[in-house]
């Protein structure tokens, strides 16, 4: 399928989540579609053949997605899945999550587990019938029949206020509470020895026992692993730091006796998402030092002993951010991923013994992102998904025998769409030395006889890079347009080194939007751009550079600014973590870097988009900005409310605009934003704006 136009976009199908079965045989992978009204995704679960012969197969199918894939150490396959259950004594309309299993010999898929509160994520020990799961419980129920109770009660009376006695009360775009996650264990052993329902009996079901009685909001938004014999739980834990503020620390919890300890806890960085070494004797984690409005965070890996002890970081002398840690079979090594000069290559770390060094090695020599890596059980095989912007997320197989090397491609079960350009860099070297460089899309006939306008996309974040396919911000929609589409790497980028961060940290209208102008001047040279019809545009942190873009130079023709932040004095306290932005900037530093205070320089058009269920940037940044690009903006509005400025609001999206058709929208919109002011196309040459809008 060729990337042209986004209604047909939209309807490519999508990869994500590989697993790998304990024996190396299986990869399964989830793929994202359209349902049949073309107005929500639902994802299935498809195995591919690991030697890259047979195509992909489809293993489930159902309305309401499945997810959460992993093996069991028989090789059976775990879901969930809020499906109904043909089992089920009381049918309900709404069918929380629950936790289904599809044998391995081919027999149809079954719940063995479920809960009113849902189920989710689950992990197997690896040499253990283990199984950890998740599942949010009601802060006030005893017991699972309470809880239970409680929740038909809320729903019945269409209760659904929340009484907090802590922070955060909401994330991302979800209001936390009243019900709080658990971690659970259960003993996959019981569903062993299946005559029951032969002898006409009800197949056996797992007993799920929780593990973090009363957790309260620590297990919000944490990740728990498992120790390889299912005798101990590692999992991330939220503590309190201060008044309105907490920090991450690092738990183990005895699957026998529900014994807690504490196993990282230091004032100076968050520890995050463990993963147990195979001999049972390690953990490594990610971790984030607390930063301080004149120092950037360093993040990366550390490594702790399983039965407790000081911590060190991995690879301490490597300039990189490794994160989403794979252990090599025999402990001795991990493989991690880590932006790198705008890819995100896979590269392996070799633990030093005996007072020896960390040693890292770049495994794959792709140009591309990777992400799921899972290593084969001899350690001489890894599979990942790949994707850069040439290609979206596939499934390929990596040789560790000999590197660096190119992944292989498997046989998808989502087709590659064909591109309607092409893809080349640029860089340029800013006052201070540092190498600033960028992705540039080109248009298919571009060239200095028929240069194409350029769009300057601003990348979000801002610790981030422009290194992976993104269905979300993707250029080839509007290189199909004719657009060239530049995708630079500023200060506060990942992948460059903790001294580029650190050049924009608590700075954000210096250093990066100096970056910005000085590789769009490059750009601009390039004789396949028309230097003269530009515009700028970028999503959260990307937004906020995009406000700060229209307040401080007119060379752009049209600015598109998406759930941007707009007042850093409001922004902050309202934000759905405003305890990680206290240690971002001063209130000094704030007020001199927030982009209201320049809303009378704005002389461009501005389109601004905003979802008021965007709990990251609150709706009052885009409100807030719209009134004041109005009232105030160098292009204010006519005594009849008339403006050039425009405002594209969704009352039920997030950060991001998550609905196919709402997507759909979004493009269009922007396209015809860009052709007004940008390609001066009006009267009836116009580009016109969705007519779905009303």
């Amino acid at each position: 399928m060729r990337i042209a136009e986004v209604e047909d976009y939209v309807g490519i199908p999508r990869v994500g989540g590989l697993v790998l079965s304990p024996d190396g045989r299986r990869v399964v992978v989830g793929v994202s579609t359209l349902d049949a009204k073309k107005t929500a995704y639902v994802t299935a679960l498809w195995e591919v053949d690991p030697d890259g012969e047979r195509p992909a197969r489809r293993l489930t199918r159902s309305a309401k997605s499945e997810g959460g894939a992993a093996f069991t150490r028989d090789g059976d396959l775990l879901f969930t899945s809020a499906r109904p259950d043909p089992d089920a004594k009381d049918k309900d309309d709404e069918n929380p999550p629950a936790l289904w299993l599809l044998p391995r010999d081919g027999a149809e898929a079954r719940v063995v587990a479920a809960r009113r509160g849902g189920l989710g994520a689950p992990t197997v020990a690896r040499d253990a019938d283990t199984v950890l799961l998740t599942g949010d419980v009601l802060a006030h129920a005893a017991d699972e029949e309470q809880d239970e109770q409680l929740r038909k009660d809320r729903k019945e009376k269409k209760v659904a206020a929340i009484l907090h006695e802590g922070y955060p009360v909401r994330f991302w775009d979800h209001d936390l509470g009243p019900g709080f996650p658990h971690l659970f264990t259960a003993d996959l052993a019981a569903l062993s020895g299946g005559d029951a329902a032969l002898a006409g009996d009800e197949e056996p079901r797992l007993t799920l026992t929780d593990r973090t009685p009363a957790p309260g909001g620590a297990l919000v938004e944490q990740q728990a692993a498992i120790s390889p014999d299912g005798s101990t739980v590692v999992t991330g834990w939220h503590r309190a730091r201060a008044r309105g503020d907490s920090r991450s620390v690092l738990v183990a919890i005895d699957v026998a006796t529900g014994e807690r300890r504490t196993l990282v806890d230091d004032e100076s960085f968050d520890a995050f998402s463990p993963v147990v070494s195979p001999d049972g004797r390690w953990v490594v984690f990610g971790y984030e030092t607390i930063s301080t409005p004149h120092e950037a965070p360093r993040a990366g890996l550390r490594l702790v002993p399983l039965a407790g002890g000081e911590s060190r970081v991995v690879a301490p002398d490597w300039d990189r951010w490794p994160g989403s840690p794979v252990w090599l079979p025999d402990s001795s090594g991990l493989l991690v991923v880590a932006d790198d000069e705008g890819r995100a290559p896979v590269f392996r770390v070799d633990l030093g013994v005996d007072g020896e060094p960390d040693r890292v090695a770049r495994v794959t020599s792709d140009d591309a992102a990777f992400s799921d890596v899972r290593v084969g059980p001899d350690g001489r095989t890894a599979y990942a998904l790949r994707s850069s912007y040439l290609a979206p997320a596939h499934p390929v197989r990596i040789d560790l025998t000999s590197i660096p090397t190119q992944a292989v491609a498997l046989r998808s079960p989502a087709p590659t769409p064909e591109l309607p350009g092409r893809l080349e860099e640029v860089e340029t070297t800013v006052e201070d030395g540092r190498r600033v460089r960028a992705w540039l899309a080109l248009p298919e006939g571009a060239d200095a006889a028929s240069p194409a306008p350029l769009l300057l996309w601003i990348h979000g974040g801002p610790l981030g890079s422009w290194n992976a396919w993104s269905w979300r911000w993707n250029p080839w929609l509007l290189v199909a347009r004719g657009y060239a589409v530049l995708l630079p790497d500023p200060a506060l980028s990942t992948g460059y080194g903790q001294d580029f961060v650190q050049a924009g940290w608590g700075a954000w209208g210096q250093a990066p939007f100096t970056d910005l102008m000085a590789v769009t001047d490059v750009a601009e040279q390039h004789e396949a751009v028309d230097a003269t019809r530009t515009a700028a545009m970028g999503g959260s942190f990307g937004g906020y550079m995009a406000n700060w873009v229209a307040g401080h130079t007119d060379r752009f023709k049209a600015v598109v600014t998406h759930a941007s932040l707009w007042a850093l004095d409001q922004f902050g306290p309202t934000t759905d973590a405003a305890f990680y932005w206290q240690r971002e900037m001063t209130e000094q530093m704030a007020l001199e870097a927030s982009p209201h205070r320049h809303v009378g320089e704005i002389r461009t058009p501005m389109l601004v988009i905003h979802g008021d269920r965007d709990y990251r940037v609150p709706i009052g940044e885009g409100l807030r900005l719209w009134w004041e690009l109005l009232a105030k903006s160098g292009l204010p509005a006519d005594d009849e409310g008339r403006s050039p400025h425009r405002f594209l609001y969704f009352p039920d999206e997030n950060h991001w605009v998550l609905q196919p058709q709402h997507a759909v929208v979004w493009y269009r919109t922007v396209e015809a934003f860009l052709a007004e002011h940008v390609l001066a196309r009006t009267g009836d040459d116009a580009v016109p704006y969705p007519a779905i809008l009303g």
